[in-house]
């Protein structure tokens, strides 16, 4: 399994367009982006490709990291840095199986599949395939499972993906608190390698409107606001679910140069073999 990180940042990216900070500026002299999430998933045993999630930087992502272009897909969730780069296979696929989510959200009245159905409905060559969650799936020779996570107000879900011949493990928390619920951590333990979602250390909690939550026994946020995990939550889950290894993603531009750098931290481009 050949796992290729082509987005590693959150909405806006980093650098993020028109700003001069610190970060954006140190992330240009370090040669380093962290484009819209998304992760590229090669299984070399039947030279096919697994795309999880599709950042609005598909294009550029794909022509920087040249990765084999996908076979399948999975997406996660409906928010537009996760879903809105599918437009970007028109005429660049013959065909492309997307799988996602069949549990309607109470908010907007739609599962994940049938959102992905409805506004993508001008590319007759994607088939979208509705999965349960905690039911693995067949594709590109791994099995997926997708896992509910908590990213208020909307479902959304982290996944593993797992090489039934090798044994390697993939697991990602999917953009969530650190309230992850006991049965989707579970699925999400023992992984060869977990990207886990951290978009600020704890410390900026006290410039959110609603703070932090989920403190440690410290007192220190493991969630900023509702929707994402800090830094040091990330990395509590990390250790929680017994990772091998461990990278944090969706990562913002509001840390110091110090903090949005770290070894732990990734950045696009960054591979590993599974």
């Amino acid at each position: 399994m050949e796992v290729t990180l082509l987005g590693t940042g959150d909405t806006t990216g980093t650098p993020t367009a028109g700003c001069d900070c610190d970060t954006c500026r140190a992330a240009e002299e370090r040669g380093v982006e962290r484009s819209r999430f998304s992760v590229h998933v090669r299984n070399e045993r039947t030279d096919e490709s697994l795309l999880l999630d599709f950042s609005p930087d598909f294009r550029y992502q794909f022509l920087r990291d040249d990765p084999p272009l996908p076979d399948a897909a999975v997406v996660t969730h409906i928010h537009f840095d996760h879903l809105d780069g599918l437009g970007n296979v028109y005429r660049l696929l013959d065909s492309l199986p997307v799988h996602a989510a069949d549990e309607t959200d109470p908010k907007t009245g739609e599962s994940v599949a049938g959102t992905v159905s409805s506004k993508f409905d001008y590319l007759d060559r994607i088939s979208v395939h509705p999965e349960a969650p905690f039911e693995p799936f067949d594709v590109c020779g791994f099995e997926v499972t997708l896992v509910p996570v908590d990213h208020p107000p909307l479902v959304c879900y982290g996944l593993t993906v797992e090489d039934p011949e090798t044994g390697a493990k993939l697991a990602l928390s999917g953009d969530t608190s650190y309230d992850v619920p006991p049965d989707s951590r579970e699925r999400l333990a023992g992984a060869d390698l977990l990207l886990a979602d951290g978009i600020v250390p704890a410390r900026l909690c006290e410039y959110h409107p609603l703070g932090g939550s989920h403190e440690d026994g410290e007192g220190v946020p493991r969630t900023f606001g509702t929707k994402h995990m800090t830094f040091e939550g990330a990395r509590a889950l990390a250790d929680d679910l017994d990772a091998s290894e461990y990278r944090l993603v969706h990562v913002s531009h509001f840390p110091t140069p110090e903090e949005a750098f770290g070894d732990d931290l990734a950045v696009d481009g960054e591979t590993f073999t599974l």
